[in-house]
């Protein structure tokens, strides 16, 4: 086996595999589907606006499906697809090939990643083309109000998406790193589910740790906000507005540390996974 180098090629192979299982599965069709649902619903729910313009209420409940049920996808999806090689034993015909251990865990992260990307794609262009038809019935019926042309920028609802897109990136490496040494499947379902809601507080511990306070108190905060991201951070919805501007620097920057911090815990999963008895 140290003979043989890694090959990025035969990880290419089993993420194809990977993402060929992932359109065989009933649970990502459903969750698939609902988002579908609800994305397109959204114009007839615009009565429930709370005060705010009909486009943005329209742009925020969209992206809240595609945070909520990608979320969903990719704890789902990456547990599902690694403990089914597990179960199936189908590891161990693979792994007894030249196969690095490395190469199954980044063959199962990139097929994940495929899943993740092509949701994220789907989602958002028809996001986009559910605010194009409601923002061009409203330009027809209230000209006025749309002097200076169209109030969404769709250069920027792409952007947004690509950054809810690279959230679920971090969110699939991480819930692969708990795959990698956990027993079952539902642990990690279940733990994934918590690594969701520790990153979405973890702007409240990098508060703390600046606030002050006790010297233990600090430094948990501390280490909590160093090792798990930011998804607030992820939320770009809120400058979809033409007027207002896009911070595609800030996207730039959330790009670079969402692939190095994906990779770095892939490495994890990796050590981990060499570790595992299968």
């Amino acid at each position: 086996m140290n003979r043989v180098p890694f090959s990025f090629s035969r990880a290419l192979l089993i993420a194809r595999n990977t993402l060929r299982e992932a359109m065989r599965q009933r649970l990502v069709h459903l969750i698939v589907l609902v988002a579908f649902a609800l994305v397109v619903s959204a114009q007839w729910l615009r009565d429930f606006n709370f005060g705010s313009s009909e486009l943005k209420f329209v742009a925020d409940f969209g992206f809240g499906a595609i945070a909520f049920f990608g979320s969903a996808l990719t704890i789902a999806a990456t547990a599902q697809l690694f403990f089914s090689e597990i179960e199936q034993r189908t590891v161990l015909t693979l792994l007894a090939k030249p196969v690095w251990r490395a190469e199954f865990i980044l063959g199962k992260f990139l097929g994940v990643v495929a899943v993740v990307a092509a949701f994220c794609v789907l989602m958002t262009a028809l996001l986009a083309a559910v605010l194009w038809s409601r923002e061009t019935a409203l330009m027809r019926s209230f000209p006025d109000a749309f002097k200076h042309g169209r109030a969404i920028d769709y250069a920027s609802l792409a952007g947004a998406g690509l950054a809810q897109g690279l959230k679920l990136v971090v969110l699939a490496a991480l819930t692969l790193l708990v795959a990698s040494f956990a027993q079952t499947q539902l642990f990690t379902v279940a733990s994934g589910f918590l690594i969701l809601v520790v990153c979405h507080l973890q702007y409240l511990a990098q508060e703390a740790a600046e606030r002050g306070g006790p010297a233990v108190s600090r430094g948990l905060a501390g280490a909590l906000a160093l090792l798990f991201p930011n998804f607030q951070a992820f939320d770009f919805s809120e400058a979809i507005g033409a007027s207002d501007g896009f911070a595609w620097g800030s996207l730039a920057r959330l790009t670079l540390y969402s692939v190095g911090y994906a990779a770095a815990v892939c490495g994890l999963a990796t050590v981990s996974f060499r570790r595992r008895e299968i």
